[in-house]
């Protein structure tokens, strides 16, 4: 693998750890500002929102110049708005600065995941795109728990500020080891919309939005769930996400492998027991080791669509997938907030903390459902991803290669 796919996965570590770790901060984040936990809430929700809107806005500005340097861009965003959130002395410059650097996270993994399958060979694709990724896993097993850690510490600000560092280590890594290829001759913005126009794109992102809102809908709530149901003390809950971090650091290599050379079948078997191992966990929640190694699989099997459904969504888009890619990535968060909304509904319905994996469940059978349905209206035109209408000529498409 190239070094260039390390100085992405730098990228990626960073853009991790700032998404996750305000989750373990909003207590003394509140405190300093003199606001409620649900009104610090919304620095994820703030951030979440971010991440839906600045995939494809991003990444229509960024149709200009070249990929690097767009990336280069986007990590000088998200550096400027950890800083402005390290140095917030408000609570409105704070959740700012929790949106300018979302706006960054987006676009950069999607034009990230174009830039690493061009790196290597086509049978290595996915492979690749996974390693980029493992930066965002890698983050929730030492990222996140080690920057809780520094802001229960020492302070919350000193963790946003170390992250802004990340930002800039990520920076020079793009600037020195990614090569700077040529922009696909041909390709505007208009090929590249007309990609939403193709069924099997719109399907892959679906998968995306059910398949890890499956995940979300119990890990959201899994504080809760460990605490009152299974019985664990408020300290652990840190080492089961360490768990679930570990789980999706290893479905998310195993994935990009398996990806490579039966993409369709992956995530079928990834997607199939995903559903069924959040139905189990309405049972195995009431046991501490049962809990334990559910959470790990959950985390391992909901990252192992990761890899498939993001190179999904590239085969199909053709020549023109940047904007494709960006959007699924906003597609994850778009998942992250139903499946979160969801498991409240059925929370404050009386269900019990336990309600969410039941959702997620069906949320995940939903993605699997969808994978079938792709896979047979495949079979029937007998060829990858047709495109309705428009989109860059047939000759432009062969002639790029992601």
């Amino acid at each position: 693998m190239p070094l260039a796919l390390l100085a992405l996965a730098i990228g990626a570590f960073g853009i991790g750890t700032t998404e996750f770790v305000i989750m373990g901060l909003l207590p003394e984040v509140a405190g300093d500002y003199g606001v409620s936990i649900p009104t610090a809430g919304y620095l994820v929700t703030g951030y979440a929102l971010g991440v839906m809107f600045g995939a494809p806005l991003m990444t229509v500005l960024g149709t200009k110049i070249s990929r690097k340097r767009m990336l280069m861009l986007l990590m000088g965003l998200f550096i400027v708005g950890n800083l402005l959130s390290a140095l917030a002395p408000a609570f409105p410059v704070m959740l700012i600065g929790r949106i300018v650097a979302s706006l960054a996270h987006g676009a950069f993994f999607g034009i990230g995941a174009v830039v690493a399958a061009d790196l290597v060979a086509p049978d290595k694709k996915a492979g690749a795109i996974a390693m980029m990724f493992t930066g965002l896993t890698v983050a929730n097993v030492v990222g996140v728990p080690l920057g809780t850690l520094v802001g229960q510490s020492v302070g919350w600000r000193v963790t946003f500020a170390i992250v802004a560092a990340l930002g800039v280590v990520g920076l020079v890594g793009i600037a020195r080891l990614v090569p700077d290829m040529p922009k696909a001759e041909g390709v505007r913005l208009r090929h590249e919309l007309a990609a939403f126009k193709n069924v099997q794109v719109l399907l892959a992102m679906a998968m995306t939005v059910l398949g890890f809102g499956g995940v979300f809908a119990a890990i959201t709530y899994i504080a809760p769930m460990m605490t009152h149901v299974t019985g664990f003390a408020d300290g652990s809950v840190t080492w089961l996400l360490v768990l679930f971090g570990l789980g999706m650091v290893g479905g998310n290599l195993v994935g990009g492998r398996f990806a490579d050379r039966a993409l369709m079948p992956m995530l079928y078997v990834s997607l199939g027991a995903l559903s069924v191992v959040l139905a189990l966990f309405t049972l195995t929640a009431h046991d501490k080791l049962l809990s334990a190694i559910t959470i790990a699989l959950i985390g391992a099997l909901g990252f192992a669509t990761v890899p498939p459904l993001q190179k999904r969504v590239l085969d199909q888009a053709h020549g023109a997938p940047t904007l494709a890619s960006a959007v699924n990535i906003g597609a994850f968060n778009l998942g992250n907030a139903l499946s979160a909304w969801l498991g409240g509904l059925v929370i404050t319905a009386g269900l019990g903390y336990t309600a969410p994996n039941w959702v997620g469940a069906v949320l995940a059978a939903g993605a699997l459902v969808l994978a079938l349905l792709s896979a047979a209206l495949e079979r029937r035109t007998g060829e990858p991803g047709t495109v309705v209408t428009g989109g860059a000529p047939a000759g432009q498409r062969a002639a790029v290669h992601h």
